[in-house]
């Protein structure tokens, strides 16, 4: 059961868990009604499958007059791939991924009762509009579920499979996958800006996902080397009070031993740092990356997450 977590029922970590998943599912779901459902278009997964059945099962059904519904639909492709999953691949799936696309079903149709199908916000022919937000809220409910330890469940599934089998690297499998499901899109409403606004909103959901999960990159991580390492010490300590390591090495080129501080400091404080380095040392080697999470004194505490 190594790929499934469990929180203890009506505990504090429980509550915040289910609570992430109902406002992700719910985000999402909003994303799916306002920004993609009304403009036919395909964001891979599930869900992009169901928008092609549901406008193609137009008028067939007098119960269902302007199509089977998205989340229903949905719902009845998920349920058989996580069992498939579950055969397949083990444990991956608890409770929280089945919870998970049961709300997401529920609140897309629950919405689309509510406000209606075509055009709720009136954005016209702004497409590129709706596939920016459309991404934006998709991205961060998909995200908000990621923190809850739970899975989306749907397309990656068969990503999850065929990567079982195949040994090909899962993200671009899960790029294939998604990939497939757009093209599915173009072949049945024959309109190659459906693709296009598509992969647009691919692109956007998968940024927003990285965002919400890891946030953005305010510290930065500082690698450096400086014959005037005592100074640049002093620096980072007493002036901009923060900690570091300082690590004893020799030079690749004349092999002589040199000294390198690594630390993490804020976007003000890296510029502040390296106006100094700048003056006392023009001549230091500085290596600068974002960091997009840092854990510890003087930063964010494990205990937050």
């Amino acid at each position: 059961m190594a790929f499934v977590t469990k929180e203890k029922l009506f505990t504090k970590e429980w509550f915040k868990v289910y609570s992430l998943i109902v406002i992700g599912t719910f985000i999402m779901a909003s994303g799916f009604v306002l920004f993609i459902n009304p403009y036919k278009i395909i964001p891979g997964g599930v869900y992009g499958i169901a928008i092609v059945i549901h406008y193609l099962s137009e008028g067939v059904f007098s119960f269902w007059p302007q199509g089977i519904p998205i989340g229903l639909l949905g719902l009845t492709m998920d349920i058989p791939l996580t069992l498939i999953g579950l055969k397949i691949l083990g444990p991956r799936f608890g409770v929280k991924t089945v919870v998970g696309f049961i709300m997401t079903a529920f609140f897309i149709d629950s919405l689309t009762y509510f406000i209606g199908r075509d055009d709720p916000l009136q954005l016209g022919d702004q497409i590129l509009l709706a596939s920016i937000f459309g991404g934006v809220m998709i991205g961060f409910g998909l995200g908000l579920i990621f923190r809850s330890r739970a899975t989306s469940g749907g397309s990656d599934i068969i990503a999850m499979i065929i990567n079982k089998y195949s040994g090909l690297p899962l993200g671009q499998l899960m790029i294939i996958v998604d990939s497939g499901i757009v093209l599915v899109g173009l072949a049945a409403f024959g309109d190659w800006k459906i693709p296009l606004y598509s992969w647009i909103v691919i692109f956007i959901t998968g940024k927003m996902i990285d965002i919400t999960l890891r946030g953005v990159a305010y510290e930065k991580t500082m690698f450096i080397i400086s014959d005037k390492y005592n100074e640049i010490r002093q620096k980072i300590v007493v002036d901009i009070n923060r900690g570091g390591t300082i690590f004893a090495g020799h030079g690749l080129y004349n092999d002589n031993e040199k000294k390198m501080i690594y630390t993490n400091v804020s976007r003000r404080e890296y510029q502040i740092l390296k106006d100094y380095i700048k003056k006392i040392d023009p001549e230091a080697f500085v290596t600068v990356l974002d960091a997009n999470e840092v854990f510890g004194n003087g930063f964010k505490s494990l205990n937050e997450n």
